[in-house]
């Protein structure tokens, strides 16, 4: 574990060890192995409400999509995610709900997993979140982390890794949606990813409620990012068990996955 992510830890691992270490110690895993397990999160508040985030640099972490185990059953869940990783001999970070999708599960828009489309794009117009545009993509191509807005990306699209398409759009190239308002009474508990000038990649699930428009500017204004997507709202998730965050939302589709490179 690099002391970068150990050092964003500290608050959490503070605020854990008197309960986690000898719920670890019981479940046998060595304090190594649960160093390792950290994700790089942390609790971080903005504007009064608090969010915990997790900043993944693709050099160092492997961020991968998931929908359906190797019986073509969906996970439905991150905690069934996570127990399909375990059981191939992975530890998995964090996991976070990925973007839209429809009541058999399957992805709205593109989803792309191990360089394969599962999902085309969607550029039509529709009712709900996915289609306040513009909306946008979240991708790994080469190893690097981006977020475009989906008109930019059907324009000159990238080899793919992996791919999400959701909506709408935060922050487009420094600025926020058109269509948020600062005055909005909409407030949901939101997840999103954003990228860094620098190529990392900002995870970030409010704690609380929160509005839109104040989600963007927590992308935009603090955590530094000039493009970012919202993922999704209500049943916002994320797994992080060695933090003891677990998030068990039922009936989700498609998962992000975060797990340390070596």
């Amino acid at each position: 574990m690099d002391f970068l992510t150990l050092l964003q830890s500290v608050p959490l691992l503070l605020a854990l060890a008197k309960g986690a270490l000898p719920s670890v110690a019981a479940l046998g895993m060595g304090f190594g192995q649960w160093l390792a397990s950290l994700p790089p999160c942390r609790d971080f508040a903005f504007e009064a409400t608090s969010y915990l985030v997790c900043e993944v640099d693709p050099k160092r972490y492997q961020v991968e999509l998931f929908w359906k185990d190797s019986a073509g059953k969906p996970f439905q869940s991150l905690h069934n995610l996570n127990v399909s990783q375990q059981a191939a001999g992975r530890t998995m970070l964090f996991a976070i709900n990925a973007g839209m999708y429809h009541p058999n599960l399957a992805p709205v828009g593109l989803y792309v997993e191990h360089g394969q489309e599962m999902a085309s794009v969607k550029t039509g117009s529709g009712n709900g979140n996915f289609s306040l545009q513009p909306n946008g993509i979240f991708y790994i191509s080469n190893g690097k982390a981006a977020v475009r807005s989906t008109r930019e990306f059907v324009k000159n699209r990238p080899p793919l890794d992996y791919a999400t398409q959701s909506g709408p759009m935060l922050v487009i190239d420094g600025q926020l949606h058109p269509k948020f308002q600062a005055d909005s009474t909409s407030r949901k508990t939101r997840d999103g990813v954003g990228v860094r000038k620098d190529g990392v990649a900002v995870f970030a699930i409010s704690n609380g409620t929160v509005t839109f428009h104040a989600f963007a500017r927590l992308f935009r204004d603090a955590l530094g990012c000039d493009n970012a997507l919202f993922l999704d709202g209500t049943i916002s998730s994320l797994f992080a068990p060695a933090i003891g965050r677990n998030d068990d939302y039922w009936n989700l589709g498609p998962m992000i996955g975060v797990f340390r490179k070596y």
